[in-house]
């Protein structure tokens, strides 16, 4: 693709596989270009890999979407060329931070005894100070706070290392979950975080690409795709390097399909035109994590055959659904639901205040051999169907995560501040 119409400044920082510029005019973005070069061992192994920068930025700029469509903030604002992205200037945090699905590679050498192929269950988390001379130490929690980094202006202590902590864990597990849609294992990943220094938010930063990373197909070692591939050539051919470089392609083409939105929904049966307030708050909840909702009106009791009959098109379509059950009064519309479809039912009564108790029992006391759940917010209702729908799609699962994950970061924000304003 054509370069944007920006106007390159100096360059800020150079590395080994990319360079940083400045934008003429534009003190909050910089562009990342990234080289054709490929290294292994703090740069003790470096190659020119012709069209490696291509593919990297390929790679990053489809990974930094699906990470900022499932809720994570990152630096990335939009791609710029063929080999470079526009992102938030940032003052990059000099830790890298690691996070391990299965043991293997330098974790087997810093560990003797572990077996290859360990399953660490919460992730393993590691960190490593960036310090080329001393080939990148590894950092304990309590280290990464005692050094008391100062960054854009900001102390880096103890809450900002637990927020990083969290979301290195989060972006893993919501990548993994996307690679698994592939049957594809993604063993380990290493990220790096930046300052905003406008408002002192951490930002997931710096590239994603498959230097990040280890991914064995078919959760076998042997086929693996990253730069693991490079590390281990004991003889670097050019029939080598272009193994390697098939291996990244083949890593940029499955990426852009991680974003692909499985099919499932939610329905909505509501008894009456008159539900529609309290339908669309959980219209609204299931919007915003990602799930596709429809409406329909039905009464159970007045036209049961006709609520069947929907419910046969819905079942006919093989979509996965969750039904949600919106009726006040005597609810026969959950119970017929669950009773006569295979997909879950979550009943939802929009609660009166004058027969409110009477509402709510007609929902739970149920006859034998049906088990829709009933729930009274509107919210929770979107919820528990993003839930239960998550177990199948990946992206709602992410949204959900990333949720759960933003939330302790605004609470441990918070706290921070209150401590602080004392």
């Amino acid at each position: 693709m054509e370069p944007e119409t920006v106007e390159l400044g100096d360059k800020i920082v150079e590395g080994k596989t990319k360079i940083v510029y400045s934008i003429v005019n534009n003190s909050s973005h910089v562009v990342l270009k990234s080289k054709d070069c490929i290294t292994a061992g703090d740069g003790l192994r470096a190659d020119n890999l012709e069209g490696k920068a291509a593919i990297a930025t390929c790679t990053t700029v489809a990974i930094f979407k699906l990470l900022s469509d499932a809720g994570i903030k990152t630096h990335f604002v939009k791609e710029y060329s063929d080999t470079a992205f526009i992102g938030n200037r940032c003052a990059m945090i000099p830790i890298e931070w690691v996070t391990r699905r299965i043991a293997t590679g330098s974790f087997l050498r810093r560990n003797p005894g572990v077996q290859e192929g360990y399953r660490f269950c919460p992730p393993k988390l590691e960190t490593f100070f960036k310090d080329d001379a001393n080939n990148d130490p590894q950092w304990s929690h309590e280290q990464c706070i005692a050094a008391k980094l100062k960054i854009g202006g900001f102390l880096i202590g103890p809450d900002e290392i637990s927020i990083m902590s969290r979301l290195a864990v989060t972006v893993f597990e919501i990548l993994e979950h996307c690679w698994a849609t592939l049957i594809c294992t993604l063993v380990d990943m290493k990220i790096e975080f930046g300052v905003i220094p406008e408002s002192g938010e951490i930002v997931v930063a710096d590239v994603i690409d498959s230097d990040s990373w280890r991914l064995w197909p078919l959760g076998d070692r042997r086929l693996m795709k990253d730069k693991q591939v490079y590390r281990e050539l004991k003889q670097v051919t050019p029939e080598a390097l272009e193994n390697v470089k098939r291996n990244f392609q083949w890593v940029a083409n499955k990426v852009q399909t991680l974003s692909s939105k499985p099919n499932s929904r939610a329905v909505i049966f509501m008894g009456s035109a008159s539900d529609m307030p309290h339908a669309e708050k959980i219209i609204q909840e299931c919007k915003s994590l990602g799930v596709p909702c429809e409406i329909r009106v039905m009464s159970a009791h007045k036209a049961t055959q006709e609520t069947l009959n929907i419910l046969a098109e819905y079942e006919g379509e093989g979509i996965p659904t969750v039904f949600i059950a919106v009726a006040g009064r005597s609810n026969g519309l959950g119970p017929v639901l669950s009773g006569n479809a295979s997909w879950p039912v979550i009943n939802c009564p929009p609660i009166t205040t004058d027969w409110g108790p009477h509402d709510i029992w007609s929902s739970l006391r149920l006859p034998s051999g049906l088990g829709c759940s009933t729930v009274i917010s509107p919210e929770a209702a979107g919820l528990q169907a993003a839930q239960i729908l998550g177990l199948s799609n990946h992206l709602i699962w992410n949204k959900l995560r990333a949720r759960q994950t933003n939330t302790w970061i605004s609470l441990k924000t918070t706290d921070k501040k209150f401590r602080d304003d004392k």
